[in-house]
């Protein structure tokens, strides 16, 4: 996919004295408690949007950023809703002073070399709409417009989308340019076996992604309630575990997809039960067969992580979505160990996405030895689904001119 880049823009000497917007996401968790005082309790992703910022303004750019923070309602300001905190943090990690700007729609006083962050985007009226007059009154603060926002690649909105198409310049940043790459190699020209795992609660979230995995990937893993109904879809019991009966012939569907590509599905051979969903319940290994009517499936059995450990092994290319059991509890954890173990041992490229994926990756200490960790949630999953994302769409249609 051809899009201009911001580091492009800086080595051709185009940056320097300009204007430029980023639209960056610092949509970050915060404690917002007594206690807390709306402090950040996890600063990821202002860490992730600093190289961009720090590009523009080595480059000599004036620099204005802007993010959503959570789900305000718009035209209407509460203080749980601002930026302030992550000016703090932001200013902290360039070791430069950002002021927060409020209400800058219709101006914005910055100068070259210096940064300002611009309130929460989403309280702007016609944010989420994509409204066509507040993207132009935004576009028209810039001289170039940058998408650094991977985890809203996937919306439309006026900040992420609208800008793009009416700034005078539209690039991506260096986090979206990398999703951008990570996500060509993983799936439009990946190195094979392509083996992509696909787990979480339910198949009917995930079911458009399945479906279109079947056609594409040399292996497809599911765990969690997915693997489940896959089980039921293989005639196997799975007591009162979790599953979406009503979807057995979907799971049967994705199963001869794969099986006419000469691909496979591998079922649970075993698996872990308990008899309550809880940290100290009692965890039994089982055979997949002897599954009790009283038994909830909590993780899969060490024969089963071992066999799917050893396709990692084998792959080119791994894609992963969602741990393969409750790894929040240690006793149901062995089988999402033993899957992250597999893709850090493995040579691979290796991409990984999604809230779940990614507390396990942090849990298990191998960030370095995942080729690349995708920042977005929702983005990463439409991907997968084979959908092209609105905001490499923009950026796409602005280089080609």
């Amino acid at each position: 996919m051809k899009v201009i880049r911001l580091a492009d823009l800086v080595a051709a000497g185009r940056v320097k004295g300009k204007r430029v917007f980023i639209r960056a996401d610092l949509n970050v968790p915060q404690d917002h408690s007594p206690e807390g005082g709306g402090r950040i309790t996890e600063d990821t992703r202002i860490r992730a949007s600093v190289p961009a910022i720090r590009m523009a303004l080595d480059a000599g750019a004036a620099v204005m950023v802007t993010s959503h923070l959570g789900r305000p309602t718009e035209g209407a300001f509460k203080p749980e809703d601002s930026l302030a905190p992550v000016a703090a943090r932001l200013a902290e990690l360039l070791n430069h002073e950002v002021p927060l700007v409020s209400n800058w729609v219709d101006g914005v006083d910055v100068q070259p070399g210096e940064v300002v962050l611009l309130e929460n985007c989403r309280l702007n009226k016609g944010e989420k709409k994509n409204d066509e007059t507040l993207a132009r009154k935004m576009a028209a603060l810039c001289d170039i417009f940058v998408h650094d926002a991977f985890g809203t690649a996937h919306r439309a909105e006026a900040s992420t989308y609208g800008i793009a198409q009416y700034a005078k310049v539209a690039c991506a940043g260096p986090l979206l340019a990398a999703e951008i790459d990570a996500v060509t190699r993983a799936l439009a020209a990946p190195k094979r076996p392509l083996l992509a795992i696909v787990a979480g609660s339910k198949v009917s979230t995930k079911l458009t992604i399945l479906k279109s995995l079947a056609d594409k990937v040399d292996g497809l893993i599911v765990g969690g309630g997915i693997a489940n109904t896959f089980m039921l879809a293989a005639g196997l019991p799975i007591g009162k575990s979790l599953a979406e009966p009503d979807l057995v012939d979907e799971a049967r569907a994705v199963i001869a997809a794969m099986k006419a590509r000469g691909a496979a599905v591998p079922i649970p051979t075993d698996v872990v039960v308990a008899t309550e969903f809880k940290a100290d319940a009692v965890a039994t290994v089982k055979k997949a067969t002897d599954v009790g009517p009283d038994d909830m499936i909590l993780d899969i059995g060490p024969d089963t992580a071992a066999l799917l450990a050893a396709q990692i092994a084998q792959a080119g290319t791994v894609v992963w979505n969602g741990p393969v059991g409750v790894f929040e509890f240690p006793a149901f954890s062995h089988g999402t160990e033993a899957i992250a173990r597999a893709i850090a041992a493995s040579s691979a490229f290796s991409i990984a996405g999604g809230g779940d994926t990614l507390a396990a990756i942090a849990q298990y200490g191998i960030e370095r030895q995942v080729s690349y960790i995708s920042t977005g949630g929702g983005a990463f999953l439409e991907v997968l689904e084979g959908k092209t994302l609105p905001a490499f769409e923009i950026l796409a249609r602005r280089a080609a001119g």
